[in-house]
């Protein structure tokens, strides 16, 4: 008998977009992803996949473009790619912004946007409970976001239904939570492993002030999991892409003795010494005879 694993190699972080643009890159069957992506009842965003160059590792971009209503939006169209935003009220703390602008020292003063909608862990559960999705995905999502709120909740002293989560970062999380478990059950393996992971370090300005990377939230999902901060003086891990190892992963540590099948790279929105890439494995692993 032989087992696939799929190993998640976080050596520069790991957020919700690169771990779609790292599975895609596998060779998963783009146009099967967009139909279930689909199945998502919300007609608020747009996703763009393009391969590019990161450090001259070739890898997929994952980009979530919001399609938002009219009122005062168009006057900040320019961050409304701003990803993993499950924060209550962090809109500009986390490093998968599309223009890379929400942690820059001039940037600092800009305030968050203010939008009136926000959802709660109910309103999303309704989402993903009212789609078409398969049992698999709407488990996995829910865990995932199940994670987020929780680490939330205990960080700012909150019932786990009284986190809200902004409208914009709502939309970019759903999409990336329910496609991170729509590429895995795509690629059907047997077990998900991953690498110790790297937080980054520094600084980053949210709603709240000042906060250190990384985020003490990233930091509330991931107890229990070997991480590291080596390299660069940003935000490399987010909740959000924490949350999805720590929900599907069953071991953490070195990369397992397998044969490798293929690997994929998703790429990060940063510009680095180090390549900002999120790399992923997969491999055959002959079970022990019984």
């Amino acid at each position: 008998m032989e087992k696939r694993i799929l190993y998640f190699d976080c050596f520069s972080g790991i957020s919700g977009d690169m771990t779609i643009g790292a599975l895609l890159d596998l060779g998963i069957d783009q146009t099967a992803f967009l139909a279930e992506l689909s199945k998502i009842n919300l007609d608020e965003f747009e996703v763009e996949i393009k391969k590019g160059l990161k450090n001259g590792i070739s890898g997929t971009d994952f980009t979530v473009h919001l399609t938002m209503q009219k009122d005062d939006h168009d006057e900040h169209s320019h961050a409304h790619n701003h990803k993993d935003e499950l924060h209550d009220h962090h809109h500009d703390h986390h490093h998968e912004q599309n223009h890379d602008h929400g942690h820059e020292p001039e940037q600092l003063n800009e305030k968050p946007h203010d939008h009136a909608h926000t959802r709660n862990l109910g309103d999303i559960y309704t989402i993903i409970d009212s789609s078409d999705l398969s049992d698999f995905v709407k488990t996995r999502s829910k865990k995932i976001f199940y994670i987020v709120a929780e680490a939330e909740a205990k960080i700012h002293a909150k019932g786990i239904d009284e986190v809200h989560f902004h409208e914009i970062g709502a939309v970019d999380s759903i999409v990336d939570i329910i496609g991170a478990a729509i590429c895995v059950e795509m690629l059907q393996v047997d077990e998900i492993q991953c690498s110790e992971i790297n937080l980054g370090s520094g600084f980053v300005h949210c709603e709240h002030g000042i906060f250190p990377v990384p985020a003490p939230a990233t930091l509330e999902i991931l107890k229990g999991v070997p991480v590291y901060s080596q390299n660069a003086k940003k935000e490399l891990t987010t909740p959000t892409g924490a949350a999805i190892v720590k929900a599907l992963c069953f071991e953490f540590g070195s990369m397992p003795g397998f044969t490798i099948e293929k690997m994929g790279y998703g790429l990060g929105k940063r510009d680095m010494e180090t390549p900002n890439v999120l790399r992923v494995i997969v491999g055959k692993k002959k079970s022990p005879a019984h």
